[in-house]
């Protein structure tokens, strides 16, 4: 792999280096490192050089590190709960890669703090959401691998993902569908779904409310729920059911 282009001043360096210390990891190459905290609204914005290839960013890091993540969470499943079905395996492990999860290890990691930005993304709360947080622990993993090799990134991902293991087998790796469904459709489509309560039905106490959610133009449901949220649930459920099986074209 030839090195970043994008330049790393020496505070950057000293950020850089500080961050490698509290996530106890090692970088040879901070330029690489550095590469994995840029979102692609930087490089957008920078000015394209004549004859050089495009302004890199951190979206094939982020492709490498999802499959490094994925090879990681598998083995250590298969190692640590050899009384699980494959099937309760897969479940785990769907939850365990999420978009929820990694978002939360990001902002422990206080990667949030690191991340660059082109200003219209920054402007808009960009270092906030949860989509990108993701992303760059993706791409952070990849870039590891590709530095160190697969021994320390599976170390550093073991480590990350362990404690989120325990505890989705403690609460009974019960799915988010609603965040699958948003990674889902901003994977597939870039867009985000759109829920609407239709109606409510019963007494104050006993309220039914019907929940239907729209993605990328397709309208699913509606679904009941003992309140908007259970309803969103099980509505965000049967479309992803659905759109996961066979994703319509954009």
């Amino acid at each position: 792999m030839s090195e970043p282009k994008l330049a790393v001043s020496p505070e950057r360096k000293k950020e850089l280096t500080a961050f490698c210390k509290t996530a106890a990891i090692k970088f040879k190459s901070l330029p690489l490192l550095n590469l994995a905290f840029t979102h692609r609204s930087l490089s957008n914005e920078l000015p394209a050089v004549p004859g050089e290839a495009p302004r890199q960013d951190n979206e094939r890091l982020e492709f490498l590190g999802d499959a490094v993540l994925g090879a990681v969470t598998a083995t250590v499943l298969y190692r640590d709960y050899g009384e699980k079905t494959e099937g309760e395996l897969a479940k785990i492990k769907s939850v365990v890669v999420s978009e929820d999860i990694l978002c939360g290890i990001a902002r422990e990691l206080e990667v949030d703090r690191l991340i660059l930005l082109g200003r219209g993304e920054e402007r808009s709360g960009g270092r906030a959401k949860n989509a990108i947080l993701a992303d760059t622990m993706e791409a952070l993993f990849g870039a590891l691998y590709l530095d160190s090799g697969y021994k320390p990134a599976f170390v550093f991902v073991e480590r990350c993902i362990t404690p989120e293991i325990r505890r989705v087998v403690e609460r009974g790796y019960h799915r988010d569908y609603k965040s699958l469904l948003q990674e889902l459709s901003q994977h597939h489509w870039k867009v985000y779904p759109y829920y609407r309560c239709t109606r409510r039905d019963g007494p104050g106490h006993e309220q039914v409310f019907w929940v239907e959610v729209t993605v990328n133009h397709k309208v699913y449901g509606p679904c009941p729920g003992k309140n908007k949220k259970a309803a969103e649930q099980e509505v965000a459920r049967r479309a992803w059911e659905d759109l996961a099986g066979d994703p319509p074209a954009p």
